[in-house]
């Protein structure tokens, strides 16, 4: 992790937002005047994807990816004016949200004013032509950071950009130099202080055949030392084998563990079921019920939670990123109120405790804990709905589920799990006194 960054962030939530796809308008005032409910759902940090014009060349479906931006500079005409977005980011920050803007340094669209104005700035082929690194990502191409004075023009357009949001989200961070990242960190949180960063780090395969052609390929070690938070990819595509029935939960909760083990006392990762770039949740959850446990185990994991524009309503289509694909009317469900309650239990002090373990117990159920300063938050997690009795070390007592309020019976140190989530918190002695028996 970089140095400075804060733990208080795993008490925090992110809620994306396209734009394009988000309201009926298509535009920066569509989700303006939707703030509010974003802020009641619980939202502290509102990540918008890319706002910049979009280029024409090879551009992909009728109105182009936001991630083949045109002019880093410049405000997309299809969202509306520079004043626009300055409404939305001042009534997010009236509302106690903290703006997240997400920057593309990897590539560029192939028509965009740098490939223009420095084509010198880009990889060549051997023909003297812009290329990329990736095949498939046609409409855009790749900036060279061997050119350092492209370094100073990028940094000093999220200089310009910080005077409206709080944060970026960095598209595809392992592509791009590790010095370059350590340097704009620097000289933008020395003129705003605590601005956030976050990764979009990747799983090892890509990383592995990007160093095996020569390109930089950043790990989650490397791009901790200029980023307060990461992707959970080099452990999503195991969450994703064990609901496909091709790994264990076992395996996939070791992995975790060893992320525990393994980076800085103080890391991030950003943990989610679902966003832009991958299928929707209920693509893999069968059901309303699959989707509470696992929207529960996201939160209680070590971290910060994502919900991606749509997941509050168990929405099933995963938006077209190129053409207008309005989202506001993918609802099969609202799952508003748990996010809530979901919020409230992740905005407790203990969630960012140190002592954190993470095992699975009986018939494949998660146990989380967290023990910090005399209590504990313990979360049994049944993520298919595994219905069990698990043994466990409170004393024998009646508890108050946190996520429902529901009373949990601890008899001869065992519990029954329904299928359902079970939260409560408890102090530590010897006693082992329940939360009911507490006079505070």
């Amino acid at each position: 992790m970089a140095r400075d960054t804060q733990t208080q962030l795993r008490n925090k939530m992110i809620y994306s937002v396209f734009v394009r796809n988000y309201s009926e308008a298509g535009n920066f005032a569509g989700v303006t005047a939707d703030l509010q409910r974003i802020k009641n759902l619980g939202t502290d940090i509102l990540w918008l994807l890319p706002i910049n014009p979009i280029g024409e060349v090879n551009r992909k479906g009728v109105l182009g990816s936001p991630y083949a931006i045109k002019d880093y500079r410049g405000i997309n005409p299809e969202y509306g004016t520079l004043a626009d977005f300055k409404a939305l980011t001042n009534k997010a920050h009236e509302l106690g949200m903290k703006v997240m803007l997400d920057i593309v340094y990897n590539h560029t669209s192939p028509d965009s004013v740098l490939a223009t104005e420095h084509p010198e700035w880009f990889y060549h082929d051997a023909d003297g032509q812009l290329m990329n690194k990736v095949g498939d990502w046609s409409d855009v191409k790749d900036l060279d950071y061997g050119h350092h004075e492209l370094w100073q023009y990028q940094i000093d357009t999220l200089l310009y950009w910080s005077q409206f949001v709080d944060g970026y989200r960095c598209d595809v961070a392992p592509l791009v130099p590790l010095d370059f990242w350590l340097e704009a960190r620097q000289q933008v949180n020395a003129k705003h202080p605590g601005t956030l960063w976050l990764a979009e780090s990747a799983g090892s395969g890509f990383i592995q055949e990007l160093r095996s052609q020569g390109y930089t390929g950043l790990s989650d070690s490397e791009l901790y030392q200029a980023f307060d938070m990461t992707y959970d990819y080099d452990v999503f595509g195991d969450f994703k084998d064990y609901w496909q029935g091709r790994s264990t939960v076992d395996r996939y909760v070791d992995l975790l563990q060893r992320q525990d083990a393994t980076f800085p006392g103080n890391y991030l990762k950003m943990r989610f079921l679902e966003n832009h770039d991958n299928a929707r949740m209920m693509s893999l959850m069968h059901s309303e019920a699959e989707a509470v446990n696992n929207l529960t185990w996201i939160f209680m994991q070590r971290g910060i939670p994502l919900i991606y524009d749509g997941q509050e309503f168990l929405a099933t289509h995963q938006p077209s990123l190129f053409d207008r694909d309005t989202m506001i009317h993918d609802r099969h469900g609202d799952v508003t109120s748990l996010i809530q309650k979901l919020v409230v239990i992740k905005q407790q002090t203990i969630m960012r405790a140190a002592d954190y373990q993470v095992t699975v117990v009986e018939d494949g159920i998660i146990k989380v804990t967290y023990r910090a300063d005399g209590q504990a938050l313990t979360a049994w997690i049944p993520l298919k709905g595994q219905v069990a009795t698990v043994t466990t070390q409170l004393g024998d007592s009646s508890y108050q589920n946190m996520l429902n309020d529901a009373v949990v019976t601890v008899k001869d140190n065992k519990i029954t799990v329904n299928g359902q989530p079970i939260i409560v918190k408890y102090v530590t002695d010897t006693a082992l006194t329940s939360i009911a028996d507490q006079s505070n």
